[in-house]
């Protein structure tokens, strides 16, 4: 049995309007509601809920949210792995406990943030996680600039927020934003 496709709301929007027009508003506007709010939630709990790749995050689920780069498989999965590879980068180079110091990077720092780069942009492809903004996750971590166990916690809840977030308004505008991972194109759509 087929079903009729249905014009999706922004569709219908960019029937009348130029596209253009119609995707900025909505990228603008609902990136500026999720990142208001995550940082209404981080101004709250004194955490950083609010971190530099949430940006490209957000542009990514409202610009191209049925690209598979924006799925909340790659976008949570992206992160973890980001996270995980920048901590993991600090450990085996002795800088778990360093401070950062962005004005005088020496070599320990510079290992630190190409092993981290390195296993992000490597093990993304092998879990089939592609998620550009990532790349910046693994270098804030890599850096130092958020480097506890609490803190990497409290990114990847974060992460976890703007993927609901996301999920909801794109779902709300009619788009069929996947569940986990984007559908085969010729996959019957999840209703």
């Amino acid at each position: 049995m087929t079903r009729e496709a249905k014009p999706y709301y922004l569709e219908s929007l960019e029937d009348r309007y130029p596209r253009w027009a119609v995707r900025s508003v909505y990228t603008g506007v609902n990136s500026f509601i999720s990142i208001f709010l995550m940082a209404i939630i981080a101004y709250n709990t004194h955490a950083p809920f609010v971190f530099p790749s949430l940006g490209p995050t957000a542009f990514l689920l409202f610009y191209t949210p049925l690209a598979a780069a924006s799925a909340p498989h790659n976008t949570l999965v992206g992160h973890l792995i980001g996270l995980l590879a920048g901590w993991f980068s600090l450990a085996v180079t002795g800088l778990l406990a360093v401070p950062p110091d962005l004005e005088k990077i020496d070599w320990q720092r510079i290992l630190a943030c190409a092993i981290a780069l390195g296993l992000t942009c490597g093990l993304m492809p092998i879990f089939q996680a592609a998620h550009p903004p990532a790349g910046a996750t693994t270098l804030i971590v890599s850096l130092g600039l958020i480097r506890t166990p609490e803190h990497l916690l409290i990114m990847m809840v974060a992460v976890f927020v703007i993927v609901l977030q996301g999920f909801v308004i794109n779902r709300a505008a009619g788009l069929p934003y996947p569940m986990w991972r984007k559908r085969a194109q010729n996959a019957p759509p999840d209703d």
